[in-house]
């Protein structure tokens, strides 16, 4: 039953993965928190690293996501090489620092950043001009050197610290550059593939030398069942949602992603 749970939600992460760029973490991350803490308790090794296993397994199913989602969005056009290189480079060198400190810190600490990120990026998105509806005739505007660099590092940590592929920052960064959402949403699945790679080998190399004694089937902080069961839905949802890509309205897109956010919270919150 748990796996029948986590192949539906694999399904959803791969769904959101193509329409919204979240590369699996905002549905992959809660879910696998709350099943290890239910299924192992606080006592059992497992339940008390629950929260680094859900972000490190969650940036390993991110990998295959972010390629898939990134090669159907290719074939629709939707990628703009421009705004992709030098920010991937510096998003690279964020995801490492961002693992690290995330292997370090507590699972409640992990946690509570992560609720708190979301809330601030919820209240960002739903009050500041830009997001929701962008300006008649907006043309798209580069992205300046500071957002490009102080931003891929920034956004690099902070995604791979919380597991969550990037997306909720690349998003209404790109949002605000005068991007529809189609292209935003778009353009944060390659975006979250240096995070998603980044963070995985750190989770595992780290792990190895800081061991918390799981038993088989991990590598590092990785569950390599839930990350196959996991794997495996996404394709299933990628695939259903590749007909759905571009033809949703722009604002009707930029308020679902919104309450996707908002959902997630609440998620988090209950827990």
């Amino acid at each position: 039953m748990l796996y029948l749970i986590l192949a539906a939600c694999g399904a959803a992460s791969g769904l959101t993965t193509v329409l919204f760029g979240f590369g699996g973490g905002f549905v992959v991350v809660p879910l696998l928190y709350h099943m290890l803490k239910t299924t192992y308790g606080e006592s059992h090794i497992i339940g008390q690293s629950a929260m680094h296993i859900a972000v490190a397994t969650s940036t390993c199913v991110m990998i295959v996501n972010a390629v898939i989602a990134s090669r159907r969005h290719a074939r629709a056009g939707n990628l703009d090489t421009s705004y992709l290189w030098p920010l991937a480079g510096y998003i690279s060198i964020g995801a490492v620092l961002g693992a690290g400190a995330a292997v370090l810190a507590s699972g409640t600490v992990v946690r509570i950043a992560f609720i708190a990120y979301l809330a601030l990026t919820i209240m960002d998105c739903a009050l500041r001009r830009g997001f929701l509806q962008q300006p008649a005739q907006a043309r798209p505007q580069a992205l300046g050197m500071l957002k490009t660099t102080g931003g891929g590092v920034v956004i690099g940590l902070i995604a791979t610290f919380l597991g969550v592929g990037g997306s909720v920052m690349t998003v209404p960064l790109l949002r605000r550059c005068g991007l529809s959402m189609t292209q935003a949403s778009a353009m944060a699945n390659p975006l979250s593939l240096p995070v998603a790679i980044a963070g995985t080998l750190t989770y595992m190399v780290l792990a190895w030398y800081q061991p918390v004694g799981l038993r088989a089937g991990y590598i590092g902080y990785i569950d390599l069942m839930a990350f196959t069961v996991l794997t495996l839905g996404a394709l299933v949802g990628m695939r259903c949602a590749g007909p759905l890509i571009g033809r949703m309205p722009d604002r009707m897109h930029a308020r679902i992603y919104l309450g996707l956010l908002l959902m997630v919270l609440v998620s988090m919150l209950a827990g």
